[in-house]
């Protein structure tokens, strides 16, 4: 179980899926069932049109981060480099929430929070919070 005093992390992710691509919650509960983990692995996912869905509640721990899972929250931007207004509005939301609640958590990309291959969530999450105003 994760409680709110263990998550230091607020990790962004994206869906490394093509940008015309819109899947959900749904699709990717699937995918990672078939990876044989028990399900979703991240907390929210924002598609493409911004609409926010849930996917694991913020107290079961997420398989989105390895290493890091016990310690943090993970979102999934749907798409892979191009991003819609109305999806970074719905992020910045989550995060400001999510801040609210996790107070001292730092906001980290995927690639940011341990050392990976992948270039998730493609794009500069440090200096967009810096652009947001979100610390």
């Amino acid at each position: 179980m994760l409680e709110a005093k263990d998550i230091k992390f607020l990790i962004v992710h994206c869906s490394d899926t093509p940008d015309q691509e819109d899947i959900g919650a749904l699709e990717i509960h699937k995918m990672h069932l078939g990876f044989g983990w028990e399900g979703i692995g991240y907390h929210k996912i924002i598609r493409r049109d911004g609409k926010i869905e849930n996917g694991r509640p913020e107290y079961w721990i997420g398989a989105h981060v390895y290493g890091k899972n016990t310690q943090s929250l993970g979102v999934c931007l749907i798409g892979k480099n191009s991003f819609s207004k109305k999806q970074l509005d719905s992020l910045e939301k989550i995060l400001r929430n999510w801040k609210k609640i996790y107070k001292n958590t730092v906001i980290l990309g995927h690639k940011d929070a341990i050392p990976t291959k992948k270039t998730c969530p493609n794009f500069d999450i440090k200096s967009w919070c810096v652009l947001r105003g979100i610390n």
